[in-house]
């Protein structure tokens, strides 16, 4: 079953055409990465999904429904959650305050009662803390349930804003670069923590440049060159495509 589908999408910036004519679909329950070269569309593909830029043409459907031009708040009560390339961190705020903020769609934001501390929102902030707190567990950071966010090393900073993306309960994820600038054991701990989350459900779509990381998490992989698709399959399939190899990976891409 497809979660999420891309029609014939296309979105050019001051005559540049970043996305052209593109249609690809993601199958629910499974890690999919989308590769290529710079310049292929990737992180622009993701701002439109999101619903932070407008294609020029096509549609995007989510679950079925279209949601083509959808404000990123709209999406994000949909089910779609994601990180950035560059981290989106809340430095003046504790780790815990910053996966919280993910919990705004399953809060009472209501001037008055928030205002007056009424019991049940103090209970419901209470309920907010501890789950915060459950997500950074799960994402291995523990021992940053009591820390400022701008204590924390830069592979835990990545790991923050999953935690935080995981927060709106999303149904479909995208992680744009969540290995870039790690080492290896910190990409570990990425690949590690991508399959847990594909375990409890959640549609994840990744886009990255560690290609041992891809290969090795990915169910589907997609290919942009130039804003097209190049290809698509599995990792078995696309190591070993002619055209890939020429466009991206390389001869030496072939045994990753």
């Amino acid at each position: 079953m497809s979660l999420l589908a891309i029609e014939s999408l296309s979105k050019a910036f001051g005559g540049n055409r970043v996305i052209d004519d593109l249609s690809l679909t993601v199958r629910q329950g499974a890690v999919h990465s989308i590769i290529g070269p710079n310049g292929a569309g990737k992180t622009t593909l993701f701002n439109l999904v999101s619903g932070i830029y407008t294609p020029e043409s096509g549609r995007i459907l989510l679950d079925g429904a279209e949601t083509t031009g959808l404000a990123p708040y709209r999406m994000a009560a949909l089910g779609l959650s994601r990180t950035f390339q560059n981290l989106q961190i809340f430095f003046n705020m504790s780790a815990l305050e910053n996966v919280m903020v993910g919990m705004h769609l399953h809060c009472d934001s209501r001037f008055l009662p928030a205002m007056l501390r009424l019991p049940r929102i103090v209970r419901r902030d209470a309920e907010m803390a501890e789950a915060a707190a459950g997500l950074l567990r799960f994402v291995g950071l523990a021992e940053a349930v009591g820390a400022d966010a701008d204590s924390l090393p830069y592979g835990a900073l990545k790991r923050l804003e999953i935690a935080r993306a995981l927060a709106t309960r999303p149904r479909l994820l995208l992680l744009d670069e969540p290995a870039a600038g790690l080492n290896p054991a910190e990409t570990g701990e990425i690949d590690d923590l991508i399959q847990k989350i594909a375990e409890t459900g959640v549609t994840v779509v990744l886009v990255e440049h560690d290609m041992r990381l891809v290969m090795g998490v990915s169910e589907h992989i997609l290919v942009l060159d130039r804003g097209t698709l190049l290809a698509e399959g599995s990792g078995e399939e696309i190591r070993h495509n002619p055209d890939v190899v020429a466009a991206y990976l390389g001869e030496e891409g072939r045994y990753l």
